[in-house]
């Protein structure tokens, strides 16, 4: 299974909209070759190189098996008949993207898509993207995993 994005290429870095310091739109995602037998997918967005450890800026579960992507879209949060959000590390239920502190250096948004042999994981938002992970990798039966670089250099 393979995820890209058209907005940055793998290793490379993220443009500054797809950031806090920009217009914090969730990049647009694609992928293809999920295996036979999936029934739903799961993404999330990782920081490991975070001051406290790892910063975890979206998760989405209970994305249906025939999407075959996500748009690029300022508009994350749930509604009726969209996959569900987990509460992310700044305390909101959407996608919030890249914000490293000034001169931390280069961090590294690991962007993880799995794809789950069961088609609804039943854990509350409030549990958050760890908990969400967590669940899913249970019952995964593919990953992918696509990441991007950001850097606020001190003098911005």
């Amino acid at each position: 299974m393979n995820l890209i994005s058209p907005a940055f290429a793998d290793g490379e870095p993220i443009p500054r909209k797809f950031t806090r310091l920009g217009d914090n739109l969730c990049p647009a995602l694609k992928w293809y070759g999920a295996p036979a037998g999936t029934k739903s997918f799961v993404l999330m967005i990782e920081d490991p190189d975070a001051p406290r450890g790892t910063f975890y800026h979206l998760g989405i579960y209970n994305i249906p098996p025939d999407w075959e992507g996500l748009p690029e879209s300022v508009d994350t949060r749930p509604g009726e008949g969209r996959p569900r959000f987990a509460k992310n590390d700044f305390g909101n239920v959407q996608y919030d993207g890249p914000q490293p502190p000034p001169g931390h250096g280069l961090h590294h948004y690991h962007f993880r898509l799995a794809a789950l042999e069961v088609p609804a994981l039943s854990i509350p938002a409030a549990a958050g993207v760890e908990a969400m992970w967590r669940e899913a990798r249970k019952v995964a039966i593919a990953e992918a995993e696509l990441v991007g670089t950001y850097e606020v250099k001190s003098e911005e």
